[in-house]
């Protein structure tokens, strides 16, 4: 993981031989841009994973950050991958040169009007306080709270529907969101990558690192954020399963809809993701316009039929790299895996039985 840049000034390069990531963003340091520059990963992914270099590396040339962050990213991206993700670049590329969006003001975050001021306030304050302030956590690892104002949600929505009716008018072929979902639109794809970095990076960040720190909260460098349809001719329901992420972001965009309800049923690490669900960790969630619901990427769940209307929600799967690294080189996960907890909580209980009847044995010895 340890290449060897060239610094702008004079200095030991040796030294950074051994240098890794941090494990904190430096959050007075003002990245880079590398939106100029051709790489076979997103731009945006090096201006974020940029805050997490050793402090050596922070005021060496662009080029030579690019290279560090290169072969980290080479190091854990096998070529399939990288060429997976050329193709997709191109493919995004080519929509956004031919089409011509509804609403262009979605494409840069204006606070005021996108969010409702309770959120709005409580994320400028910054506090632990202020955020624990506007949630509700119904079960464990599963917070509630009001977020998007519904003139936000309408034009979203529109910019959607608009996107569909160019796809359809073009015969152009499109990726859906996911493997589950056969309608909705990857927002990434047609302008709003830059935007949806922001909103996880200055907004969802805060909040993950409050509630998700065990898992990579205070990390998080990445997203695919998508919109989901639910209704008569769309999809009707989704199956259990869980996501692809750190931290899942879901917000409901409609709000002429009966159904589709979100059940919620434990959080779990790949071992145990099909073990039964207990009681306490049963939830279903009824959707509400504007209303967020923030959880663990691995907290199984899925959706109840859509009975009447067109329900439309926004999801962002938000990723750490740094946490998937060190991911691979644990194996228990119990701060935050339901059954994993459980298990350690039983092996406990039989080593203190264990111990007890040990000194029992040791006593009744010693008596006779």
């Amino acid at each position: 993981m340890s290449p060897n840049p060239h610094q702008k000034s004079s200095g030991n390069a040796n030294a950074l031989l051994s240098t890794r990531l941090s494990l904190n963003p430096s959050t007075d340091h003002n990245p880079d841009s590398y939106d100029d520059m051709q790489l076979d990963f997103s731009p945006l992914l090096f201006t974020s994973l940029e805050r997490y270099l050793p402090s050596p590396l922070l005021n060496l040339s662009r080029d030579s950050k690019i290279q560090f962050m290169k072969d980290i990213l080479l190091r854990y991206s096998p070529q399939g991958e990288r060429t997976r993700i050329q193709k997709h670049r191109e493919y995004r590329q080519k929509i956004i040169s031919c089409y011509q969006p509804l609403h262009k003001e979605l494409h840069a975050i204006n606070a005021a009007n996108f969010f409702v001021p309770s959120f709005l306030k409580a994320i400028n304050e910054s506090t632990e306080q202020s955020i624990r302030s506007i949630v509700v956590e119904p079960t464990p690892g599963v917070f509630l709270f009001e977020m998007l104002q519904p003139n936000f949600c309408e034009m979203l929505m529109a910019e959607v529907e608009n996107f569909e009716r160019w796809v359809h008018e073009t015969k152009f072929r499109i990726m859906r969101p996911n493997t589950m979902n056969k309608y909705g639109v990857v927002l990434d794809d047609f302008g709003l990558e830059r935007m949806l970095n922001k909103l996880m990076d200055e907004y969802i960040r805060p909040m993950s690192k409050v509630f998700f720190a065990e898992v990579g909260g205070l990390t998080l460098d990445s997203h695919h954020g998508f919109v989901v349809e639910y209704g008569a001719d769309r999809d009707i329901d989704l199956g259990f399963h869980v996501d692809d992420s750190e931290v899942t972001l879901n917000v409901c965009l409609s709000k002429e809809f009966s159904g589709g309800a979100l059940f919620l049923r434990g959080v779990r690490c790949d071992k145990h993701v099909n073990t039964e669900t207990r009681a306490e960790e049963i939830l279903d969630y009824s959707h509400v316009q504007g209303h967020a619901i923030l959880h663990h990427g691995r907290h199984r769940h899925g959706a109840r039929a859509t009975i009447s209307g067109h329900r439309v929600n926004l999801i962002m799967w938000c990723r750490s790299s740094v946490f998937r690294e060190l991911k691979k080189y644990q194996k228990d996960f119990s701060s935050w895996c339901g059954e994993c907890a459980r298990e350690r909580k039983e092996r406990q209980h039989l080593s203190v039985i264990a111990t007890k009847m040990e000194l029992l044995k040791r006593s009744s010895i010693s008596a006779s």
